[in-house]
């Protein structure tokens, strides 16, 4: 009985030491593979700050287009004001002029004007789309060398006098 006693002890121990050795490796194995999934943590992390810092140069930079934008459409719409100012000037009765009548009595002057002034509305608009500019524009300082449909995309160094 005694010595079933040490063999049940024996067999005891040997089966709790199997087991720690089991649950050992078993903790070993799921630590490494927590490393791996930690490791992998850790570089996802690292590549959504890149992209967080992107982003947030990408934002400065539409921000800083968008004011350009918005600073270039204050300057089209004064333009615009301005031109809306000398198609309805006031003639010297204190009429609103009448371009239909002008062209009927002086067609010809009316028409030279017109296709000018649609030359240079077309450039504005090549300027507009991307195209650059001649060394002429670029170099026009003086009212009689500028574009006067668009003079501040076309003639950046035009100051009004």
């Amino acid at each position: 009985m005694f010595s079933s006693i040490k063999i049940a002890m024996i067999v005891v121990t040997l089966l709790t030491a199997g087991g720690g050795f089991l649950h050992y490796k078993t903790v070993k194995a799921d630590l490494e593979t927590a490393k791996a999934n930690n490791l992998i943590l850790e570089q996802s992390v690292e590549g959504q700050k890149a992209v967080i810092e992107q982003q947030k140069a990408d934002f400065s930079s539409i921000l800083a287009a968008n004011a350009t934008l918005k600073k270039q459409n204050q300057v089209l719409q004064q333009e615009f004001a301005a031109l809306d100012e000398r198609f309805n000037k006031i003639n010297a009765q204190g009429e609103v002029r009448d371009i239909g009548k002008l062209a009927e009595e002086r067609p010809r002057s009316v028409e030279r004007v017109i296709n000018s002034a649609s030359a240079k509305a077309i450039r504005c608009v090549e300027i507009a789309m991307g195209s650059p500019l001649t060394e002429k524009e670029e170099n026009a300082t003086k009212k009689s060398q500028i574009n006067s449909e668009c003079p501040s995309i076309a003639n950046p160094n035009y100051i009004p006098y």
